[in-house]
């Protein structure tokens, strides 16, 4: 097989690596793709978004099976040109996408369906949304309608911190016009859950769940970031846990898309959070998380092309074996002021010697080549991955190898995984 994959971060960067494994494979292209993609795919520098490009670019290389990474062009009709000039995509049509695209709309499919999820309601005029936030009373989050890179959800404390963040969605334009709407919401407690799973527009086969570490420093403290690092399993959910969330949650949510002629083709994540009264939805992604997908796929088992193969296309779900690994965490290396302003083009070093460690490999996220050397080019630069036996064991894998890569002004979380290995 002749395979795309579109994108250039660590997500993108661990599909490439996990797809070039497979015999099935003849040719690998990644777009844009990035130095560490490089390893493994042919990188043809064509901008995720560059939708007629990247369709021209399937059909010049005689594509079969173009695997999306970002949320982005899915939202914006990716698959839908691809399928329509015959070609297979791994992700889901535009309709289906805005499970991701628009909160308001996942939020509506969910009470429509009976899909447990928190309380909430929907605004486009800031005063009525500040008013209902007195009315469900703090503590409550806010979220920008649209796609906000994994930073339009905003956890508010009290009330000031509320008017705050529908200022900043909705009159500030923080997130651009992907905050014109906001979805207020009650805040939920527990333990929060990343799940994946894959669907073929019929049926569902569930994966793993990853646990991530959105905020940007330890201690879960300071704002959310597209993520500080992830490991997997999560020993909260089990088996029986897993069964009831495809029952309860994935499958009706796929039902009611193909209900309404959007059949759902690609992998779904589904945040949940764990709470005294079930599993509830916390939102929906259209894609593979990152950095979940980084501490997911080292540890997934044998080859991963039949799997997208038979989601794309509807076909039959393969025998899965028993998961590589038993035990994986990714921890994110990221620039200075990430989530907020940062500089790139920083010399990286010592990625080579960390990526040779038995069980750690490096996957690339905002990195560069310039005049030959390796440098940041983005807020989180590197997902430094190991898989062991335990999650301790892991952790301390992943540190060690951290310890070796030195950037100016590198930053990361010093706890991920800990919460849950100590």
């Amino acid at each position: 097989m002749r395979i795309l994959i579109i994108g250039g971060g660590g997500r993108e960067h661990a599909l490439a690596w996990k797809i070039a494994q497979s015999p099935r494979v003849s040719a690998l292209f990644a777009a844009p793709g990035n130095p560490g993609i490089a390893r493994h795919a042919v990188c043809v520098p064509l901008a995720a978004d560059a939708l007629d490009d990247l369709l021209a670019l399937a059909r010049r290389e005689r594509i079969d099976l173009t695997v999306v990474g970002p949320e982005a062009p899915l939202v914006a009709g990716l698959a839908d040109r691809f399928i329509d000039t015959g070609l297979a995509v791994f992700g889901p049509v535009a309709q289906a996408a805005a499970i991701e695209g628009s909160k308001a709309f996942a939020k509506d499919l969910m009470a429509k369906n009976a899909i447990p999820t928190a309380r909430f309601a929907i605004f486009d005029d800031a005063a009525r949304a500040r008013r209902y936030c007195r009315d469900l009373g703090p503590p409550l989050v806010v979220k920008a309608d649209g796609l906000a890179g994994g930073k339009g959800t905003i956890v508010c404390r009290t009330l000031a911190d509320a008017d705050d963040a529908v200022a900043a969605c909705m009159e500030r334009q923080t997130f651009g016009a992907a905050g014109s709407t906001v979805v207020v919401e009650e805040f939920l407690e527990g333990e929060e859950v990343s799940f994946f799973a894959l669907a073929n527009g019929d049926d569902a086969l569930p994966l793993a769940a990853a646990q991530d570490h959105k905020t940007v420093f330890d201690g879960d403290q300071g704002p959310n970031t597209g993520g500080m690092g992830a490991y997997s399993p999560v020993a909260r959910f089990g088996v029986e846990l897993e069964r009831g969330v495809m029952q309860t949650i994935v499958r009706p949510t796929l039902a009611a898309l193909a209900k309404d002629g959007a059949p759902y083709r690609g992998v779904l994540f589904v945040g949940l959070m764990l709470t005294s009264e079930g599993p509830k939805v916390l939102e929906f992604n259209c894609r593979f998380g990152d950095p979940e997908c980084q501490a997911l796929l080292v540890r997934a088992p044998g080859d991963l092309v039949p799997l997208l193969v038979a989601a794309a296309h509807g076909g039959p779900w393969p025998a899965v074996g028993p998961w590589s690994a038993p035990a994986s965490v990714c921890v994110t290396l990221a620039s200075a002021g990430y989530p907020g302003t940062y500089r790139t083009g920083a010399a990286i070093e010592g990625v080579e010697a960390a990526d040779a460690l038995p069980g750690v490999t490096v996957f690339h996220a905002g990195t560069a080549l310039r005049g030959g050397r390796l440098v940041t080019a983005g807020g989180r630069v590197l997902g430094v991955t190991a898989v062991a036996d335990d999650l301790p064991t892991a952790v301390a894998h992943a540190y060690g190898a951290t310890g070796m890569i030195r950037f100016e002004g590198m930053h990361y979380r010093k706890d991920i995984g800990k919460r849950r290995s100590a």
